[in-house]
């Protein structure tokens, strides 16, 4: 399992990256483009071209893991500018950029639904107790 720790270094590529690109082409990338080595335990993201997937690169120490996060809605629209190759991010700030928000806000995105609620069952007060029953 891959897990983001605090101690955990991530680096985020500004430039958008071909979406076929596999490990040996993105341990390159690393190399050349980024000029940080790719078994150094980093975690390295790479957003799609199109904004609407993220690829993450980490050694383990005994192999490569590849992930890929596809967005069924929207696009990751806060991605890291500028004239650098990479940008450094903390782990907190790795696990917004994930969820699709914005790295730089202090604060927690706003939580929203996984799936469209329809006939979601509405809470209902009793004497400073909050029970959920269907109305």
């Amino acid at each position: 399992m891959l897990q983001i720790t605090p101690q955990m270094r991530v680096l985020v590529a500004v430039e958008p990256i071909d979406g076929r690109k596999g490990i040996d082409s993105l341990v390159q990338l690393c190399r050349q483009q980024l000029s940080e080595d790719p078994f150094s335990g980093c975690l390295f993201i790479f957003r799609f071209r199109s904004g609407t997937s993220i690829k993450l690169l980490c050694f383990d120490g005994m192999g490569f893991w590849l992930a890929q996060k596809r967005l069924s809605q929207g696009r990751f629209n806060c991605w890291p500018q500028g004239d650098a190759a990479a940008y450094s991010l903390e782990a907190h700030q790795a696990q917004i950029l994930l969820a699709a928000g914005n790295p730089a806000v202090a604060g927690a995105p706003v939580w929203r639904s996984v799936k469209p609620v329809t006939n979601a069952p509405k809470p209902m007060l009793t004497k400073n107790k909050t029970t959920l029953t269907s109305c």
